[in-house]
């Protein structure tokens, strides 16, 4: 008997593409199924948390994840990337800057700040490896079974390596990372760049149009309107005009 998305308490949002919400800070990770191979979209927050998406992810897709995509290396979205080894793991280019020595300290330093346990992050941040794959302008994957998807650079925004997923069909849906939170304003750390996020959020609305289905880093699947508001409160929020 095929297990369902409900199941394994996944959102289908269109046919073989879905997200999980995943506990702890309502991080959202994605998975697109194609014939004989799967993307997902974000890893998690640790090895353990990395380890069981993957497992659910295979269960859904009925065969194994193939392609890791990092939509930005914020820990609650990178931590769980080694449980994924042996896939093509994808990230905006410059990325690697963040898995080197500096970058990491920091990574691991921002994660106990908000709230993970010291050895979890120790245990994942030693397993950490930067992407194989830098994705400076768009780039396409063929997941085969006809699908296709379409990784793209619309950064500098939230970080400075910003990459979203754009999966084509009825109704297109893109995966936006913290470009686009929902449950809560998005969150401006030292690693953003304010001046250029609006810029990163029409981008993304080119890229979609008006009647693709966004889901957000944090929060519930939203709408292009939606995304065009929290737009224009961030060109307000930080002085960025059009």
């Amino acid at each position: 008997m095929t297990v369902t998305w409900e199941e394994l308490g996944w959102e289908r949002i269109a046919a073989g593409v879905g997200r999980c919400r995943l506990p702890g800070w309502d991080c959202t990770a994605g998975l697109v199924v194609g014939g004989g191979s799967a993307l997902m979209i974000d890893a998690g927050s640790s090895l353990a948390e990395g380890a069981r998406l993957r497992a659910q992810a295979e269960e859904l897709a009925d065969h194994r994840v193939t392609h890791l995509a990092l939509t930005h290396p914020h820990f609650d979205h990178v931590l769980g990337a080694a449980a994924f080894a042996g896939t093509d793991v994808f990230g905006a280019v410059g990325i690697d800057m963040v898995f080197a020595p500096g970058g990491r300290e920091e990574l691991r330093a921002d994660a106990v700040r908000n709230g993970l346990d010291a050895a979890v992050a120790a245990e994942a941040i030693d397993a950490l490896t930067p992407p194989r794959h830098h994705v400076s302008g768009e780039w396409t994957l063929d997941l085969g079974g006809g699908r296709q998807v379409l990784l793209a650079n619309v950064g500098p925004g939230h970080t400075a390596h910003d990459l979203v997923v754009l999966v084509p069909g009825s109704p297109e849906v893109v995966f936006c990372g913290d470009l686009v939170e929902e449950s809560g304003e998005p969150q401006a750390g030292p690693d953003a760049v304010p001046s250029h996020w609006p810029a990163a959020l029409d981008r993304l609305l080119d890229l979609g149009g008006e009647d693709a289905l966004y889901v957000p880093g944090h929060g519930a699947v939203v709408d292009a309107a939606f995304v065009r508001a929290q737009r224009d409160e961030l060109a307000a929020r930080f002085g960025v005009s059009r």
